[in-house]
């Protein structure tokens, strides 16, 4: 018993620190580039790595029940797999998140064609996208933060409107990643912006996320066709294998015979959040680890996905990323909301400014 205590007296101190942000040169892009990245850590030992390519969160280390850290998020420990082609591991994702129907609408009587890069659809801002661009940063010491800067051209990917877009990460004491956006344009536009970060409370390479208990406070959900785009319709998640209201384990009922969940190939679902402001969207428990995460955003959506296209990706220390082997919940504008004038507007306008705020909370229980 005195080992023990022992122990974990030893991991808490050498996990405390002070709260502190430092960069280093990380690589170069093709193009001879020097790309950035940061460590923030707060006085808890809590630790977040993040790269200026893409705006990419590289890590994110976090404490079990007994004291003992793990990195929590899929992903490379080197820049070159990021360069090139992954499934949006950890990064900023825009103009638009998830998906456009035929990649194209229309905004105050024009009609737009954006990159068709998902059959004939439009996905996750195009082939050249927010995540392939090196964001200007700076460390912002005195908020334990890193702000991350970038220019969009007007017609980038077919989306009107030169765009100045700003992302602020910043981890707190109370082991909080806070993601702050803002964002304005010249020219009427439509913006979505998330972060596609894969999570594992169990730990990177630990294997599947179907053992992790899911509570999402949405009793509807934005239904799609069968290219996931949505019909404008909202239904109703209560009674169904998409029903989180209570917790529910993710593995039990991701595999059932239900028309979404057989779009989805498993979870890869809008769900539409009650209120305005900030307000919870979903609480994700590990039962072995007892890491749990809370997810808060002023967004009117959260798309829960199960990972479920994954499929053999060598990431961090040779682990092999496996379908279902990390989940992403990213707090957003509903999908392909520029031709479904029934949803909450993503349009944004000259003299207008783009904001929303989405908050990772870590805690074990």
């Amino acid at each position: 018993m005195k080992s023990r205590v022992l122990a974990l007296l030893l991991i808490a101190m050498s996990a405390a620190a002070h709260a502190s942000v430092s960069s280093e040169v990380w690589g170069k892009t093709a193009s001879g580039e020097e790309v950035k990245l940061y460590t923030l850590k707060n006085a808890k030992g809590v630790e977040a790595r993040i790269t200026d390519w893409g705006g990419i969160i590289v890590s994110l280390k976090v404490p079990d029940k007994a004291g003992v850290f793990a990195d929590v998020v899929l992903g490379f420990d080197t820049l070159e797999p990021y360069l090139g082609k992954h499934p949006h591991f950890g990064c900023i994702t825009g103009r638009y998140a998830n998906r456009i129907g035929g990649a194209a609408f229309t905004l105050d009587g024009v009609r737009y064609e954006v990159t068709a890069n998902s059959g004939k659809n439009h996905i996750h801002g195009g082939k050249e996208a927010f995540d392939k661009k090196l964001w200007k940063s700076a460390a912002l010491a005195d908020k334990n933060a890193v702000e991350m800067r970038y220019t969009s051209a007007d017609g980038e990917e077919g989306f009107p409107g030169k765009l100045e877009s700003i992302v602020t990460y910043t981890l707190t004491d109370a082991g909080e990643l806070r993601i702050d956006y803002r964002a304005t344009t010249d020219k009427p536009t439509v913006l979505n912006l998330t972060n596609h970060s894969y999570f594992n409370l169990a730990g990177e390479g630990s294997g599947d996320i179907l053992g992790h208990e899911m509570m999402i406070p949405s009793e509807q959900f934005t239904a799609t066709d069968d290219d996931l785009i949505t019909t404008g319709e909202l239904e109703s998640v209560i009674g169904t294998p998409l029903d989180f209201t209570k917790p529910a384990v993710i593995g039990e009922r991701i595999n059932t015979n239900y028309k979404p969940i057989v779009q989805g190939i498993g979870y890869d679902h809008n769900y539409v959040l009650k209120g305005s402001g900030m307000k919870l969207a979903a609480r994700v428990k590990d039962p072995k680890s007892g890491r749990v995460m809370t997810v808060s955003t002023t967004d009117p959506g959260v798309q829960l996905y199960s990972g479920n296209h994954l499929k053999g990706t060598v990431g961090k220390s040779g682990h092999v990323y496996e379908k279902r082997h990390g989940l992403c919940l990213e707090t957003q504008k509903f999908p392909d909301s520029p031709n479904k004038p029934q949803f909450p507007s993503a349009a944004l306008r000259p003299g207008e400014t783009y904001e929303h705020t989405t908050v990772f909370q870590f805690s074990a229980e």
